[in-house]
């Protein structure tokens, strides 16, 4: 079973860059290093915050409130922590929900690949997380993925079709005409916070 800590793919990936003659300014490292203590703190405070908001709604009201709360809370809260850090801060699958909102961009479809990829492999959805430097047509950015695992209250909204019960998928098809983000397990990977961040003013 091969298990990677982040830290471990991060020196892997400058000694490879070495070899090839791509190794990372001094600076670029340092900047990799402090970005990626910042997108993991705000990956957990959406992760933390809405999974807190869910498990109060889902104590009052069942999980047919949770499916509310997931469709306009989790929006408000990612804009609330993107603002909070000026970046982009949200959540990313390649099953989606609402594909408004939760679409993964190409560099984040690569990555989210990689993280099953790695899943199936052996490795733990809570040890899967990337960070880069990626230049873009708009400018520089730090880009920041950290996979989220299923637990017992997200399956009850996303789980297996044996685990829903009737009332919870007709609200869905209600809600989610287009939904694709049903049939996980606990344990499984859902997708993953993704963390965006302009390291110098955007180019129009």
């Amino acid at each position: 079973m091969n298990r990677r800590c982040p830290a471990t793919l991060l020196l892997a990936a400058l000694s490879l860059g070495s070899v090839a003659g791509t190794t990372p300014a001094a600076s670029d490292a340092a900047t990799i290093a402090t970005l990626t203590a910042e997108a993991r703190a705000a990956a957990g405070e959406l992760s933390g915050q809405l999974a807190g908001e869910l498990a109060r709604e889902y104590a009052i009201s069942g999980r047919l409130r949770s499916i509310v709360v997931c469709k306009y809370s989790a929006p408000e809260l990612s804009s609330q922590i993107s603002r909070l850090h000026g970046a982009q801060v949200r959540r990313v699958t390649l099953r989606t929900r609402n594909p408004a909102l939760g679409t993964a961009d190409e560099w984040e479809q690569r990555q989210l690949l990689d993280f099953e990829r790695r899943h199936t492999g052996g490795e733990a959805v809570s040890t899967l997380e990337v960070a880069a430097l990626v230049d873009e047509p708009a400018g520089r950015y730090f880009r920041f993925l950290k996979a989220i695992e299923a637990g017992e209250l997200c399956v009850s909204c996303h789980g297996t079709k044996d685990a829903l019960n009737a009332a919870t998928r007709t609200r869905l098809s209600s809600e989610y005409p287009h939904d694709r983000a049903t049939g996980y397990r606990v344990g499984d990977m859902l997708g993953a916070v993704s963390f965006k961040k302009a390291l110098a003013e955007a180019r129009p």
